[in-house]
């Protein structure tokens, strides 16, 4: 062989093993982010690399709270007086099979004899009056005539079954105290969202989990979606991190790529004193570090640390209107009407 040709085949062979070398590389630094191997010790026993788990399951979720009662600042009540006391078993059996009329929530309370208190008819129970309510207005919209109508409706069939007489207030005049509700709630509604999105290589839904839940957020039910759960159990999450559902159900999440997560806050659900944007920062900055993501909103564009502390501002003034309107961010009432 001349020194030429084996020349050329030397610089074939380099060649050859930089292509391979940089497929190598390039492959690896697309493959989406693994989570770490965190050793799980147990006393005497020889460490073994856990895998962090993504069940939906693997983390117990707060159990619903209580319903909140009827509350005329956000129902209209119609009282309904009985002849005699009724049972709860007889109540209960008189309530319509839908607990809604048209969009809005529909219920009846009855006023209990023993404890004088309003409350959900229960078993065992007797009571000498009702009041039914239908909510004025929620995220569909305000109060009707058609859902007015169908309040009336219901709430007529359920007097009958108790031997009550129902006083139905004016109509004209509850749905346009319903559409004024509503107004307010659509000038004062807010629901924030940020999005992290990554810088160079993607990530993993193990990944994206496994340090989501440093910060304390859990998973939730639906795939793709974890939440920050509120101090007081039954109450809805702080913060929900959500990405890909599709990620999240595929055979392999391993080698799902996910470039992006939203961090996302419903204000009026969650309590003031919780400092939800304050945390909603705290945890989009610790993410976008660990993660080596940016944060961006919904166009795209690289959200600066001033842009965040007008948004800050102006959520202090939210609050102290819905305040002054006794429907303070994560009070029993704001959770229904902006709902």
């Amino acid at each position: 062989m001349s020194g030429f040709t084996l020349g050329v085949a030397i610089l074939g062979g380099l060649v050859l093993v930089i292509v391979v070398a940089w497929n190598a590389w390039n492959a690896r630094r697309l493959r989406p982010r693994q989570p770490a191997i965190e050793e799980r010790r147990e006393p005497g026993a020889t460490p073994e690399p856990v895998e962090p788990s993504f069940d939906p399951d693997d983390t117990p979720l707060p159990m619903p709270e209580r319903k909140p009662g009827l509350d005329a600042l956000i129902d209209v009540l119609a009282p309904i007086p009985v002849e005699s006391p009724v049972s709860g078993e007889a109540a209960i059996a008189a309530l319509p099979a839908t607990r809604r009329a048209g969009s809005k929530p529909f219920a009846v309370e009855g006023c209990n004899e023993g404890t004088q208190h309003w409350e959900t008819p229960q078993p065992g129970q007797r009571y000498t009056a009702f009041q039914a309510g239908v909510q004025m207005a929620n995220r569909t919209g305000a109060l009707n005539e058609i859902e007015y109508s169908e309040f009336v409706v219901k709430t007529q069939a359920f007097a009958d079954a108790v031997n009550g007489a129902p006083e139905f207030p004016e109509m004209l005049h509850e749905v346009a105290r319903a559409r004024e509700l509503d107004q307010f709630a659509g000038d004062h509604d807010a629901q924030l969202g940020f999005t992290l999105r990554a810088r160079n290589s993607a990530w993993s839904p193990g990944y994206v989990h496994q340090n989501a839940a440093r910060l304390g957020f859990v998973a939730g039910v639906i795939p793709g979606r974890m939440v920050l759960p509120s101090g007081t159990q039954g109450q809805p999450p702080i913060l929900v991190l959500s990405f890909d559902t599709q990620a999240a159900l595929a055979d392999d999440p391993a080698q799902s790529a996910i470039r992006e997560v939203t961090l996302s806050l419903d204000v009026p659900q969650v309590h003031r004193a919780e400092q939800p944007f304050q945390r909603m920062r705290d945890a989009a900055a610790a993410l976008a570090e660990s993660m080596d993501g940016a944060l961006t909103d919904d166009n795209g564009q690289v959200i600066q640390a001033e842009g965040l502390d007008v948004i800050g501002a102006d959520l202090e003034g939210l609050y102290d209107t819905l305040e002054s309107r006794d429907l303070a961010a994560g009070s029993p009432q704001a959770r229904r009407l902006f709902s």
